[in-house]
């Protein structure tokens, strides 16, 4: 017995699991399979070309990822195409749904947008006329908004990083390869690894520092990271992410780096001189230990 949710899933986030929740709880009660159809690319990135593409909270191996710790027993991803945006709810539930994935059950979330007539009511009533059960999950909020991809992304694109971390449930990250850069943070006597995304569409945290964890080659550290044009020490307007690691000194160039943000620190900002910002950075360093030493994150 296959159990079926669909959606985009970008964050997977709070929301998104009260869903999941529902879907694994059910197939373990079923004895059946929960099975998460996602689509890639994004829908907006596909059918709006003229329009400035959408940043995304997760690439799709990050979303995949996600979903499984979630414990769902299987991640089928479907290629959304222009053809398919065509194609009615009904028909993508029984050549999809019904005749690929095998499901017989479908779980709804509160605003469970398929097909071209993508409204809830037509969904619910769809499958049943199908033959698929259906069961539908409530929403979540906080004190703001019902939470949401959108709502989460203007949070991380805006500097409230730890807000959007609770939302999400885990902590926001940026996941890349080590490239070299101009080599001005190891003169300071602060070297500094800098990161170039996997997924370009990924959205980037405000500019500004911030307080991460770093995992690079097999090892796990605190770091203190710069997204922005470092102002007192380039001109060329260039926006890097920078990543101090705390009690590193490796040669990592080439190497796969990921970066959970866990609190902004400060805005970035330009400086009188090089000996002020080296204070800062020593601050910044500082400041880093001790949030991590409480505890809190």
């Amino acid at each position: 017995m296959v159990i079926a949710t669909t959606g985009f899933f970008d964050g997977v986030h709070t929301g998104h699991r009260k869903v999941i929740d529902t879907l694994c709880r059910t197939a373990k009660e079923r004895g059946g399979e929960s099975v998460v159809v996602t689509f890639w690319p994004h829908p907006r990135n596909v059918l709006r070309q003229d329009a400035r593409e959408l940043r995304l909270l997760n690439s799709l191996e990050e979303k995949k990822e996600l979903l499984k710790e979630c414990g769902v027993d299987r991640v089928e991803v479907v290629d959304f195409t222009k053809s398919l945006s065509k194609i009615s709810c009904e028909q993508f539930i029984q050549e999809c749904l019904i005749g690929q994935i095998g499901a017989s059950m479908l779980i709804v979330g509160y605003d469970h947008h398929l097909g071209n007539t993508a409204f809830d009511t037509n969904v619910t009533r769809v499958a049943k006329k199908l033959g698929l059960e259906t069961i539908k999950a409530g929403s979540v909020s906080d004190q703001y908004n019902t939470v949401s991809s959108t709502y989460i992304r203007n949070l991380v694109a805006t500097g409230g990083i730890e807000r959007a971390n609770k939302l999400l449930g885990y902590d926001y990250r940026l996941g890349g390869v080590v490239v070299s850069g101009n080599g001005i943070g190891r003169q300071l006597g602060f070297p500094t690894a800098n990161m170039q995304l996997y997924e370009p569409l990924k959205v980037i945290p405000e500019r500004g520092v911030y307080a991460v964890r770093v995992q690079v080659e097999g090892g796990r550290y605190i770091g203190v990271c710069n997204i922005g044009t470092r102002p007192t020490v380039c001109d060329d307007r260039a926006l890097v992410i920078e990543t101090h690691i705390l009690d590193f000194d490796e040669e990592i160039y080439g190497l796969d780096i990921r970066l959970d943000f866990c609190s902004k620190l400060r805005e970035e900002r330009k400086f009188a001189s090089r000996e002020q910002l080296k204070a800062q950075l020593s601050q910044d360093i500082a400041a880093t230990r001790e949030l991590f030493a409480s505890g809190e994150f």
